[in-house]
């Protein structure tokens, strides 16, 4: 064994409470840094799939109409106002052209034409305003996996048929193999026959969205070969603004991430990650000032010990090394137990609470990364910690200590 490493490790074994209180102490710092970096990332993984289960990473669309600049004169004075005008339903003509340009655009994962507007969902006497999407099924599940998320019957959308939420089937009192009727706003309408029941885990879009194929859907809202958006999945979804605005400029059309959709979602996901590179600071620095106060007090302590081995030749450096071994090594031992207390703490935390579906309320994030990052972490803190201690035994004076203790 080395010679530093054999002296560390009986400065650690000779000052044995010292040594398994400052162990403590960084064991719990780090299994609070686990448990809480586990909960942040676990409920903000958890909320972005669910706000990303019935929703694309970006939705190209046409750019809105320019507001007109309206003159008004009165008593001679002319006014200018800008007057936004009035929004007629927009189309992507030549919409297989901007899709392989859409697909060009570093980070697009995949992407599918859609067609969207507003019908009237009729069952016997009951009407319910809904949204009809007129959908390719293979390259919408790309974006929106709809075929895992099918409550009852199948994704096969071809001619009259339909697949609506569990939602609107509850309350048009619908089961697979039932007839739906939809009407547009001008009256025209169309019987379907209902084979697929979703769940997309979004109450409002179960209860609202209707799919059909994409040329019915064109059909009945009268678009002849246009569509209405196109829907693009991105490797990144925290990349998704920037892939949004790569494809606008490509494209000249309006792209909108979910980032831009959901504000405010993104900033209480910001929040929280902020509040725990925040927690996780203090904790570090707790553990920093206890691993340095305990060298120094064991600088101190083991004076005359340090001071004989200066005298019998031993160079600055290896005592030096000596105490860095120290730190490195309780900021190690103290990251493998730590990490094993917030595991504990992170499983129990989640256990606590159910919801229906049998998953936890407060899912958590456990993962290889997780640890090392902490592991890494707690290591480098105790290195940087023995800095002070391991200076202060370099400048001792063999001699004085040695002679005065």
């Amino acid at each position: 064994m080395p010679f530093e490493w054999f002296v560390a490790l009986r400065f650690l074994r000779e000052g044995r409470m010292q040594t398994v209180l400052i162990l403590a102490g960084v064991a719990f710092g780090v299994g609070v840094m686990v448990f809480l970096s586990a909960l942040i990332n676990g409920l903000q993984a958890s909320l972005i799939d669910k706000t990303l289960s019935s929703q694309a990473h970006v939705v190209v669309r046409p750019q809105d109409d320019e507001a007109r600049a309206l003159v008004e004169e009165t008593y001679g004075v002319r006014a200018i106002r800008r007057v936004k005008a009035v929004q007629r339903p927009r189309a992507i003509a030549e919409w297989r052209t901007v899709q392989q340009r859409v697909d060009a655009v570093d980070g697009v994962v995949a992407s599918a034409p859609t067609v969207a507007g507003s019908v009237f969902a009729q069952k016997g006497n009951v009407s319910k305003s809904v949204a009809l999407r007129g959908i390719d099924p293979d390259s919408y599940s790309r974006i929106i996996p709809l075929e895992k998320r099918l409550a009852a019957g199948e994704l096969r959308l071809v001619g009259s048929v339909t697949a609506i939420g569990t939602e609107l089937a509850k309350d048009l009192g619908i089961q697979g193999g039932d007839k739906l009727r939809l009407v547009t706003d001008d009256g025209r309408g169309e019987a379907f026959a209902v084979v697929g029941i979703f769940d997309l885990g979004n109450k409002d879009v179960n209860q609202r969205w209707v799919f059909v194929s994409l040329r019915t859907a064109q059909a009945m809202l009268d678009l002849g070969a246009k569509i209405s958006t196109i829907e693009v999945r991105v490797s990144e979804v925290f990349a998704a603004e920037a892939v949004a605005q790569r494809i606008a400029d490509r494209t000249g059309l309006q792209a909108d991430s979910w980032m831009k959709i959901n504000q405010q979602l993104l900033i209480a996901l910001q929040s929280q990650s902020s509040s725990s590179y925040m927690i996780q600071f203090f904790v570090i620095l707790a553990v920093a000032l206890g691993i340095a106060s305990v060298l120094v007090v064991s600088v101190v302590q083991k004076s005359r010990e340090i001071g004989i081995l200066k005298a019998t030749g031993t160079s600055t450096g290896r005592v030096m090394r000596v105490f860095f071994i120290q730190g490195g090594l309780v900021g190690l031992f103290g990251a493998v137990v730590g990490s094993g207390i917030g595991t504990v703490l992170a499983l129990l935390f989640a256990n606590l609470a159910k919801n229906p579906d049998g998953s936890p309320t407060f899912p958590v994030d456990l993962n290889l990364g997780l640890f090392s990052f902490a592991t890494l972490v707690a290591t480098s803190v105790g290195l940087v910690a023995a800095v002070v201690p391991a200076r202060r035994a370099a400048k001792l004076d063999p001699a004085v200590v040695i002679r005065y203790g």
